[in-house]
């Protein structure tokens, strides 16, 4: 289910994006990964935040959605390939009326 997060879901949301990012960011150093898992939290106040529960409710991902774009999308490594990403994207262009996509140059 695909629902708004709120502050007291930033400590999953962190732990998803570590995830995601270590399992297909290859082409960050640890360096830079520290610099933005240190300041994170920050960037999620400037998007609107959407994040995915499984049948347990547990967040298994997010994206954040500004204006009419998605700035960022990120999938629990481990719920990667099920699906969630999809879903995501079906929404942020049905419900949310998004017509861009931010991706890092450097994604493969």
């Amino acid at each position: 289910m695909i629902q708004r997060v709120t502050k007291e879901d930033y400590e999953r949301l962190v732990v998803i994006w570590e995830s995601s990012v270590k399992a297909t960011h290859h082409f960050l150093d640890r360096e830079y990964f520290e610099y933005i898992k240190s300041r994170i939290t920050s960037y999620f106040g400037s998007v609107d935040l959407w994040g995915y529960r499984d049948d347990q409710g547990v967040l298994q991902g997010f994206m954040g959605v500004a204006d009419d774009k998605i700035e960022m999308l990120f999938i629990d490594s481990n719920a990667r390939g099920g699906g969630i990403g999809k879903k995501f994207l079906a929404y942020a262009v049905e419900e949310l009326k998004t017509t861009k996509l931010d991706v890092n140059e450097q994604n493969e």
